[in-house]
């Protein structure tokens, strides 16, 4: 139960940053984008912000070689650059240009429940099926409250 707290708290503290900064607003993130016209600077900030913290964290917990509330670290061990990878980030990419989402700020978005939002988060999921099914992996089941 305290893990499902702490992150649902992580969660939130995640989305209240997202609104905060102005990151569920498409527009600013469309701005930014365009480098030639009104360019605006703040998903920079943003991003340096995250870097920042997320390099202090990982200095922080590298050493203990575990997790506040988990008996491991889970660290990504791929390292290949491959076809799924770079036509994801293309898909990701373009999908960001176009709505101005990605999935952080869109999930967040949801709250203020416009209908684009709403159709962005909808075929987010689909695409995030479709792609399990052509990978051929069975769709993500979320854990049963007992399993550690």
């Amino acid at each position: 139960m305290i893990r499902l707290l702490a992150a649902l708290a992580a969660g939130l503290m995640f989305g209240a940053g997202l609104a905060l900064s102005g990151m569920t607003d498409p527009a600013v993130v469309l701005g930014f984008l365009d480098i030639a016209g009104a360019w605006n600077p703040t998903l920079a900030f943003v991003m340096g912000g995250a870097l920042a913290v997320t390099f202090l964290g990982y200095r922080l917990v590298l050493p203990r070689g575990r997790a506040l509330l988990e008996p491991k670290l889970a660290l990504p061990t791929a390292r290949a650059v491959d076809m799924p990878l770079i036509g994801g980030a293309a898909l990701f990419g373009v999908g960001w240009g176009l709505a101005g989402y990605c999935p952080g700020p869109a999930l967040a978005s949801l709250a203020a429940a416009q209908p684009g939002t709403i159709v962005f988060v909808a075929a987010m999921l689909v695409g995030m099926v479709a792609a399990r099914l052509l990978r051929g992996q069975a769709a993500p089941v979320a854990p049963s409250p007992g399993r550690a």
